[in-house]
């Protein structure tokens, strides 16, 4: 039985693209999703499934959120995503450069930050220091 490697999620607003990469390298698919079932679509997959997210305001969100559900989380950085698109961009080449760069050797991954330490980080950005 051919079991997935990695789930690759490219972050939206209203539509999700999920790429879901297996271990013997094929694309099981990679298709739309909208915001009202991407937590019922990701629950299919089974426990500990790694999905990886590009590093984003939003990816942190919903780092918390699928890690409360059981699943390993990869933020990765948008420089080691961009240099993998492949043709044109659009959300399911990035959907699989995603995939593609979770496992890439030399990739660093972000850790999912708290509510509190995304605070902390606002107020650095606002707040000037004398």
């Amino acid at each position: 039985m051919n079991t997935i490697k990695v789930v690759g999620i490219d972050l939206a607003k209203s539509v999700f693209q999920l790429c879901v990469w297996m271990n013997d390298g094929t694309v099981a698919w990679n298709r739309k999703v909208s915001r009202s079932k991407l937590l019922d679509t990701v629950r299919q997959f089974p426990p500990d499934t790694l999905i990886a997210m590009e590093a984003c305001a939003t990816s942190h969100y919903w780092g918390r959120t699928f890690q409360s559900m059981g699943y390993a989380i990869r933020l990765i950085p948008t420089q080691h995503v961009k240099a993998l698109t492949r043709h044109q961009k659009n959300d399911a080449n990035d959907a699989l450069a995603i995939c593609e760069t979770a496992f890439r050797p030399g990739s660093h991954f972000f850790a999912v930050k708290t509510v509190a330490q995304q605070d902390i980080k606002a107020l650095r950005c606002v707040v000037p220091v004398n």
